[in-house]
C-alpha cells in the first residue's frame, strides 16, 4: 500500500504561534514585573516632609488678630530643691501635687553626728563664760586688794613695792579676764556654725508653691554636688510658684516687627481650646534663635486657675487693639500655613498626614488672612499635622516621615 508521508520540516502546527513568540512575551512580562517592583519601591519609600498643626480659629475678642504664634507656659520661679550637705534622708514629706508654704519643712538628713557636734558647742560654750566669770572675780579680789595696799601705804604701815605689786596684780587681772572673754567669744562663734550646720539637715521650702517632682527617698544619699557613679542625689524635689507662670513663645523673625510690649493678646491652651485666656506681651527677648529663625516673645497671662500647669501647650494670637465684647461662636474651620496650601490639577490641596501617609484634601481657602495663618474653612480639622510645601512627586497615599516645623 501506498502512504503519504510528510517531512517534519513541512508539518502545519494547526495555525498556533510561532515558537519564537513565546521568550519575547516571556520577556516581556519580566520587564513589567521589574518596572512594577521598582515602581513599589519608590513609592512606598517614605518622603521627608516638613508638618506644622492645624490651629483653630480666634473668636470674639481675638478676631483682630494680626499674629499667632505656638509655645509653652512656663515658671519664672522653679527650684530643684537640694541639701545644703551630704546626708542620709530619713525623712521626705513631699509628693507631686502638694502645695508648700515658705519654711516649710521637706525633708531631713540624719542629724546624730551634727547634734553631737552642737551639744559639744554648746558644753565648750558654757566652759568659757564660767572662766569669764571666775577671771572678773579674781579681777575684783586684785582690785580691792589694790586699794587696801594704797591705805596702808598713805598711813605709812607699807612700803610702796607692796602697792606696786598689787596694782600689778589688777592689770594682770584685767589681761586674763579679756583673754577669757576672747575664748567665750570664740566658742559662742563655734557654737553658730555647730547650729548653722545642724539646720542644714533640715530641707525647707525657699517659696510658697507646688511641689511638681519628687526626686529622692528615704535611705538616699543627697549631696549639693553630683559625686558621679549615679549614686547621689542632688535634689529632694522640685517647687513651682504657679503665680509666676507666663507663656513664651517664638515668633519667626520675618513677622516680630508687628509685636510690641503691653501688645494686647488672648492665649487658647491646647488642652482646653474653648477657655480664652486676656494676655499681654511682657517683654521680647532680645536675642535669636539662629537654628530656627525665631525671637521668644513673653507673655503675661491676666486670668490663671488650676487649669494652668507648666510646660502645657499654648497659642497666642496678638491682637491689634483690646476689646471687651464677649467671645463669640468659634469660627468654622481651621488655620494653616501658608506653604501647606498647594496646587493640583488647578485645584487648592492641602495634605493632611494620617497613619504616616498623606492624605489629599481639597480645600478653598478663605480670601482674607488671619494674621500669617490661611484660613481653610472645610477640609482640614484643628490639631491635623499638615504637610509644608509638598513636593510635586507627593500624592494622596504616598508615605512620608513628617518632621515639625518651627512656626
Amino acid at each position: 500500500m501506498n502512504e503519504l508521508r510528510i517531512r517534519h520540516t513541512e508539518r502545519d502546527d494547526g495555525g498556533g504561534p510561532p515558537r519564537w513568540l513565546w521568550p519575547v512575551l516571556a520577556a516581556l512580562v519580566v520587564a513589567a514585573l521589574l518596572a512594577g517592583g521598582a515602581w513599589w519601591a519608590l513609592t512606598s519609600r517614605p518622603v521627608a516632609v516638613r508638618t506644622a498643626t492645624a490651629t483653630a480659629p480666634a473668636g470674639g475678642s481675638s478676631a483682630g488678630a494680626v499674629l499667632q504664634a505656638t509655645g509653652y507656659v512656663t515658671p519664672r520661679r522653679r527650684a530643684t530643691v537640694s541639701t545644703q550637705i551630704t546626708g542620709t534622708l530619713t525623712q521626705v514629706l513631699i509628693e507631686e501635687g502638694d502645695h508648700v508654704e515658705k519654711g516649710q519643712v521637706l525633708a531631713r538628713l540624719e542629724d546624730s553626728a551634727l547634734r553631737a557636734g552642737l551639744g559639744a558647742a554648746r558644753a565648750n560654750l558654757a566652759s568659757a563664760q564660767a572662766q569669764v566669770a571666775t577671771a572678773q572675780a579674781q579681777l575684783a579680789q586684785s582690785q580691792a586688794d589694790a586699794r587696801r595696799q594704797d591705805e596702808l601705804v598713805a598711813s605709812g604701815m607699807v612700803t610702796r613695792q607692796a602697792a606696786e605689786q598689787a596694782r600689778t596684780a589688777v592689770a594682770t587681772g584685767l589681761a586674763q579676764l579679756e583673754g577669757r572673754r576672747r575664748d567665750a567669744d570664740a566658742a559662742g562663734a563655734a557654737l553658730n556654725q555647730a547650729q548653722v550646720n545642724f539646720d542644714y539637715s533640715v530641707v525647707r521650702a525657699p517659696f510658697a508653691g507646688v511641689v511638681t517632682e519628687k526626686a529622692a527617698q528615704v535611705g538616699e544619699i543627697v549631696s549639693p554636688l553630683s559625686a558621679g557613679g549615679g549614686f547621689t542625689r542632688t535634689g529632694v524635689g522640685t517647687i513651682v510658684d504657679m503665680d509666676s507662670l507666663e507663656v513664651e513663645v517664638d515668633v519667626a523673625e520675618a513677622y516680630i516687627g508687628q509685636v510690641k510690649p503691653d501688645m494686647p493678646a488672648e492665649a487658647v491652651l491646647d488642652a482646653y481650646p474653648d477657655w480664652k485666656i486676656p494676655a499681654h506681651v511682657i517683654a521680647i527677648v532680645p536675642a535669636a534663635d539662629r537654628g530656627k529663625g525665631t525671637v521668644k516673645v513673653r507673655v503675661a497671662l491676666e486670668q490663671k486657675d488650676a487649669r494652668l500647669v507648666p510646660d502645657i501647650g499654648v497659642r497666642v494670637s496678638f491682637l491689634a487693639k483690646k476689646t471687651d465684647v464677649a467671645p463669640a461662636q468659634a469660627a468654622r474651620g481651621a488655620l494653616v500655613p501658608p506653604e501647606a496650601v498647594a496646587q493640583r490639577d488647578g485645584h487648592a490641596v492641602v495634605f493632611v498626614v494620617v497613619d504616616g501617609k498623606a492624605r489629599l484634601h481639597a480645600v478653598a481657602p478663605a480670601a482674607q488672612d488671619v494674621g500669617a495663618m490661611k484660613s481653610i474653612p472645610d477640609g482640614v480639622a484643628v490639631g491635623d499635622r499638615v504637610v509644608l510645601s509638598p513636593p510635586p512627586e507627593l500624592r494622596d497615599g504616598a508615605a512620608v516621615r513628617a518632621e515639625d516645623a518651627a512656626h
